[in-house]
């Protein structure tokens, strides 16, 4: 008897098996978490009751000015932070991928792992290390400074309004600049070698086989580290903690949205703690890096699928 060609395919059980543990460990330290954090933030507690109040919290931290002024605050700061990356770090992994794929570069397995070895250092041991270095009284880069005649330069940047977030931005790029530049690499070594070829039998060569040739073959994978640089810099916390405290100073010229949620939500020095405040804040946080990742999605990798291959 012949088969019915329209039946089913049987289930897959095992793929369930599989994926299982997975998505339960995720489901427990991720899903649950959110949920919980977003129904939070709809409450509000009032003589030790709990009340709904809806989106009243997010309405006081928009509206009221005792806590507009820090939100816009930190999240203007949070920006900026964005920015210093995207203009600094990026470009610089881009051309240091492009260097480091050259077939001629010597010892290039050697300047990679250099490159990338602060990637896996602690935020806490780069926070504090250059903090150390940057120090005026104890500090090692104003002797530095003074070998190569340029002493004239420093300031106690780290303790200045105007220069100590892109100061603290300037150090992150030097510590993450390692993670543009593999992903980078990797999508140069990933083009054939025939469209190389093509382009060198047209005489396209050099600086300019990378400008029309490779730059617009790796268009996806720049998409990817912008995308991947907005939501870790909008989940910023360690590094700003570490060299600058729970209240970013100097006078929160430093303060991001991580740090504002967390003087929010348990408290600093005088200030109490109001865990439905801080859901609050984390909350926007979720919904600011949701729709810069759905404005990613559907709005610009579309555009880049053309230059895949």
């Amino acid at each position: 008897m012949a088969r019915n060609s329209t039946s089913k395919p049987p289930f897959r059980w095992h793929i369930a098996v599989f994926l299982a543990p997975a998505v339960l460990v995720y489901t427990a330290i991720m899903i649950l978490p959110l949920f919980g954090t977003m129904q939070l933030s709809l409450f509000r507690v009032e003589n030790q009751q709990s009340f709904f109040v809806g989106l009243d919290n997010f309405r006081t931290l928009l509206g009221d000015e005792r806590w507009s002024a820090s939100f816009w605050n930190a999240l203007g700061n949070n920006m900026w932070f964005f920015v210093i990356h995207m203009v600094v770090q990026n470009p610089i992994g881009i051309l240091l991928a492009a260097l480091l794929s050259h077939p001629k570069l010597r010892f290039a397995a050697f300047y990679r792992s250099a490159i990338f070895i602060p990637t896996i250092l602690s935020f806490v041991i780069v926070g504090f290390v250059w903090k150390l270095i940057l120090s005026p009284l104890w500090g090692v880069a104003p002797n530095m400074l003074d070998l190569v005649g340029l002493k004239s330069l420093f300031a106690p940047w780290l303790g200045q309004k105007e220069y100590a977030l892109t100061a603290l931005g300037l150090i992150s790029v030097w510590q993450f600049i390692g993670i543009p530049m593999m992903l980078i690499y990797a999508a140069l070594l990933s083009i054939p070698d025939e469209i190389i070829e093509a382009a060198e039998c047209d005489g396209i060569t050099g600086a300019s086989q990378f400008w029309k040739i490779k730059l617009p073959l790796i268009l996806p994978s720049i998409g990817i580290i912008s995308i991947l640089t907005f939501v870790g810099n909008f989940n910023a916390f360690d590094l700003i903690y570490s060299a600058q405290g729970a209240l970013a100073g100097p006078n929160y010229s430093t303060d991001i949205l991580g740090t504002f949620m967390f003087r929010t939500f348990f408290g600093f020095q005088l200030q109490v703690g109001d865990k439905n405040m801080g859901a609050t804040i984390a909350s926007l946080m979720f919904f600011i890096i949701l729709i810069g990742v759905c404005v990613y999605l559907f709005g610009i990798q579309r555009r880049l699928r053309r230059y895949q291959f």
